[in-house]
């Protein structure tokens, strides 16, 4: 959301432009990187500060809550607030959450060396999605920038893109990683919605998108449309990627790709390409499982919006050692796969890893000092490591050795004993040997920084101490001379008073005066004579002699001439490091799978996880078929089933078996609070953890591949959207039935509920029937409308399924476990009395619900004996009772709520009249024509009490509209 005030805040303040012709040289600067920064705030340093001025000032001192002071100078009087530039971190994070991107106006020039007005420009433009210092960044995360583009009407020449293709690339510009992608609106939108960029910048004629969730979602604000431009995105990538145009599938790709680019560079100082972006990655959404915001928001695999908000599926994976390891289990978890043989290759590392218990623990062990490798390599390669940086990455170089030495059950690095299971064939899978050898030790690389690199050395890179004794002979003969000059310095003092008697002379150093010999005044006439005065005090005076001066001047020039070659030397070490960063980046590849992998297999032996099987469909509908469930054998099988989160939140948690044929849709009835939805979401979960590589928690488990899975589960509106609960549930239930597959598995809970009772129920009847009929999904349908468990007795691939209760003297118990077959009651008032409602309302509620069952019952006995008269004994056919099916789906409450609404009937005392027993007969009597011949047709015997009164009412309205 943009802040109120962006425009005088951002680009030239007001304040500034209205004086600008008469400015300081100083203020003119900053005018100039304003102007420059139309959509940024610059903060200008000054000295130790960073600094704002007039109304950019203002915003500064609101949002970080400092001091607005004023700045005054012959041209007027300006206000001005600034942050320390060595604590910036907390105040740029302020700025940030406010919605403003910053704009860091650095001096590029030593102050002491400048002629004049220190030269200042633009470093790093700090936004949202560009933010690459660690204080900004929450370790182990990604935070990608977006950009969208759409396809030109009529594509480019030799693109198959269709019209209305969006083209969607994103960058990490911490890490380098680089996603490109399209597809249609609604498939940009999922991806949107599964990448979770910070900040979204839109080219001229894309599609507007906006999160799921706006208080937790992106920014999203326009970027120069010349960055869309197909030739200037073209050139823009030439540096990233050979032949660009041909390596996209459509020219929105190019153009997004190249604005996304040019965008973070800008926000890096405009320096030229990322050289750390060395691999663009094309994908296709439709080669992982795609799981849309509502699904990830129902299932909670990030997000628990719920008292425990710790309590997601990926907090239950999360045993990762390091940053590496932790971002790629995101990956993964937001992007599953769903081809099986990458899948079974994952499940043979965790199994092989979950079965060697030392040779985890020791890769364990390892990962836990590696440092974030990504993060690390980037700022290698843009020129901003510091020597502490460059330690912190051999360090994590260091331990590939010892990895490489444990996963082959082999002494690691430092003589520790492997693994107890140690012989030639380690690693047994394949994936787990090729992941071993995806570990490069970069032994150069390593060697170079341990032996340039101090082991402990300062941050500042300009003030020595950088530089590892004995990597350099020019460098350490400086060192050599300016410590032997400080050696000859520190044994001057006692020289000094033997040689003058002077007890109390002494040999000091300051930043102006330089060396000095210090005598105070009562010693002043034992002073040699060649002492030269160098400062007088009040008390003493301090000198110099030309032996000292010598050694001041040699002392000081080695070490002037000392610092700047470490500095040389420690920027050639940097760039010959940074020259490897390819080949760092796939090391680290290497070692966020393997921790990902080795986090899995620790949650697989902790929590008692299986490995499930996978099965594969042998039976898809081909071209022009209609939708088929598949090889029946080829659904889900879970024995002991439980849910990952809630399992780890309870003391105890009750397992339930799930048995779903592929293409079948199981309606679950029961009471509220019987653990109808926490049954859906564990067998999803089952599914997105088996295809995330995982191991599932149940006793066993043989699950198939799906491409989507949809949910939608729980009750939630969006005001500012301006869509109601029932609307928003809606929505998902329309993008569900227009996407949903026989691939897909669909998880529906309460469809319905938000409206009418006649219209939900009509709508959860027909949406469960298109679902089995059209799409061949594979379906939980979660419902208190008992009346839609009669589609069993329909459909060939529905069932039903119930969650038990018990009742003893009033008192209600859940038993968690589901069973086949239809529930007979949803006790919500005995749910009510458990939440707490007052005793009253429940009494008056059980009156009610006795009240109402009592005039079924009565309605009931009429219905029967209406059939008796009705009927002679001879049995309709089935043709005949199929053809009365639509009187079979609107049990009697409903008939009970038209007659509130209708008033009373009229011909009250029709029932008690035998009905005419043909249709001559009926219009003879005054009935309305066919009143006798649909009669007739009742199957009542057949029916409910409940379907025999509706229908009996239907007949009723009939009768009396044709009156």
């Amino acid at each position: 959301m943009e802040p109120a005030d962006r425009e005088t805040a951002t680009g030239l303040p007001p304040g500034i432009a209205a004086a600008r012709e008469e400015l300081t040289p100083m203020l003119s600067q900053y005018a100039d990187l304003c102007a420059a920064h139309e959509d940024a705030l610059v903060l200008f340093q000054v000295g130790d500060f960073y600094e704002a001025f007039c109304e950019a000032a203002e915003t500064v001192a609101r949002v970080c809550e400092v001091t607005l002071t004023e700045r005054s100078d012959s041209t007027g009087d300006y206000p001005m607030a600034g942050i320390p530039i060595d604590n910036a971190a907390p105040y740029l994070e302020s700025l940030l959450d406010a919605g403003y991107r910053v704009a860091l106006g650095d001096q590029v020039e030593d102050a002491e060396q400048a002629s004049g007005l220190v030269d200042r420009a633009v470093t790093e433009v700090i936004t949202p999605g560009t933010v690459v210092e660690d204080d900004l960044l929450e370790s182990g995360t990604t935070n990608y920038v977006a950009a969208v583009a759409a396809e030109a009407d009529g594509g480019d020449e030799g693109s198959d893109a269709l019209p209305g293709t969006v083209g969607l690339a994103a960058v990490d510009v911490s890490t380098g990683e680089c996603l490109v992608t399209s597809g249609d609106r609604d498939a940009v939108a999922g991806e949107l919605d599964r990448i979770a960029p910070a900040e979204l910048i839109s080219g001229p004629d894309a599609p507007e998108f906006d999160p799921a969730d706006a208080e937790r979602g992106w920014t999203t604000h326009d970027y120069d449309a010349g960055a869309f431009d197909r030739r200037t995105a073209t050139e823009r990538l030439e540096p990233y990627l050979p032949a660009p145009d041909r390596r996209f599938e459509s020219d929105a790709e190019l153009r997004a790709a190249g604005a996304v680019l040019a965008y973070a560079e800008y926000t890096q100082g405009d320096d030229g390409p990322l050289a750390y972006v060395t691999r663009i990655r094309r994908y296709d959404p439709r080669d992982r499982l795609r799981l849309d915001a509502a699904a990830q928001r129902s299932l909670e695999l990030f997000e628990n919006r719920g008292l425990g908000a710790s309590d997601t599926l990926f907090d239950v994976l999360d045993e990762t050692n390091c940053a590496l390891g932790r971002r790629c289990l995101e990956r993964w978890l937001r992007r599953p796969l769903v081809g099986a043989d990458a899948i079974r290759s994952r499940h043979d590392a965790v199994g092989e890893l979950a079965d060697r218990s030392l040779a985890r623990e020791g890769v364990a062990d390892a990962l836990a000092t590696a440092y974030d490798l990504e993060r690390l390599v980037s700022r290698v390669s843009r020129g901003r490591a510091d020597a502490r940086d460059l330690r912190s990455l051999h360090q994590t170089l260091a331990v590939v050795p010892e990895l490489k030495a444990t996963l082959a059950g082999t002494e690691g690095a430092d003589g520790a004993a492997g693994d107890d299971d140690a012989d030639a064939s380690l690693p047994r899978t394949d994936h787990l040997s090729d992941l071993r050898d995806r570990l490069n030790e970069l032994t150069a690389v390593r060697e170079l920084i341990d032996g340039a690199i101090a082991t402990d050395p300062p941050q500042e890179i300009t003030e020595g101490g950088v530089i590892r004794e004995g990597f350099d002979d020019d460098l350490d003969d400086l060192r050599t001379t300016e410590r032997e000059g400080r050696e000859w310095v520190a044994e001057l003092e006692a020289s000094e008073r033997e040689r003058t008697g002077i007890d109390s002379l002494s040999v000091g150093h300051n930043q102006v005066h330089g060396y000095y010999i210090e005598v105070t005044d009562a010693n002043l006439d034992r002073v040699p004579d060649d002492y030269r005065r160098r400062q007088t005090l009040k008390n003493s005076e301090r000198y110099v002699t030309p032996e000292l001066k010598e050694r001041e001047e040699e002392i000081v020039g080695a070490a002037e001439r000392a610092d700047a070659m470490e500095y040389e030397l420690f920027v050639d070490v940097r760039e010959r490091v940074a020259s490897e960063t390819e080949r760092i980046q796939d090391l680290a590849d290497a070692l966020a799978e393997l921790d990902a992998l080795t986090s899995l297999a620790a949650v697989a032996v902790e929590r008692d996880y299986v490995r499930p099987e996978l099965r594969e469909d042998a039976a898809h509908a081909g071209d022009g078929e209609s939708a088929t469930a598949g090889d029946p054998a080829a659904g889900i099988e879970i024995e002991g089933g439980r849910h990952p989160v809630v399992e780890r939140a309870e003391e105890s948690f009750v397992p339930n078996d799930a048995d779903l044929p592929r293409g079948s849709v199981a309606v679950i009835t029961g009471p509220n609070m019987s653990g109808k939805s926490t049954y859906m979401r564990s067998v999803a979960l089952a599914v997105v953890l088996a295809q995330t590589g995982s191991f599932v928690p149940a006793q066993a488990a043989s699950l198939p591949v799906f491409d989507r899975l949809f949910t939608r589960v729980g009750a939630s509106d969006d005001i500012a959207g301006g869509q109601s609960t029932f609307m928003r549930e809606m929505s998902e239930l329309t993008e569900i039935l227009h996407d949903a597959g026989a691939d897909s598995l669909v998880l529906l809970d309460e469809v319905g509920r938000g409206t009418a009772t006649t219209d939900g129920r009509a709508i959860a009847r027909a949406a469960a029937e298109f679902l089995h009929d059209e799409l061949g999904a594979t379906a939980l349908f979660a419902t208190h409308y008992h009346g839609l468990t009669d589609l069993a007795d329909e459909r060939e691939r529905v069932f039903n399924l119930h969650f038990t209760a018990t009742r003893e003297d009033g008192d209600v118990t859940f038993l968690h476990r589901v069973v086949p077959g239809a529930s007979s009651s949803s006790y919500g008032v005995e749910v009510a009395e458990l939440a707490g409602v007052p005793g009253p309302v429940v009494d008056r509620a059980r009156d009610l619900v006795a009240a109402e069952e009592a005039d079924r019952e009565r309605s009931a006995s009429g219905a029967e004996a209406s059939q008796e008269e009705v009927t002679d004994g001879e049995e309709p056919d089935d043709a005949d009772r199929d053809g009365d099916a639509s009187l079979e789906e609107f049990p009697a409450e409903e008939a009970s709520d038209e007659r509130d609404r209708d008033g009373p009937e009229a011909g009250d005392g029709s029932s008690e009249t035998a009905p005419p027993t043909n249709d001559a007969e009926g219009e003879a009597a005054g009935a309305p024509p066919g009143l006798a011949a649909a009669l007739r047709d009742l199957d009542l015997a057949r029916m409910t009490p409940i379907e025999a009164l509706n229908a009996l009412h239907n007949l009723q309205s009939k009768v009396d509209d044709d009156g």
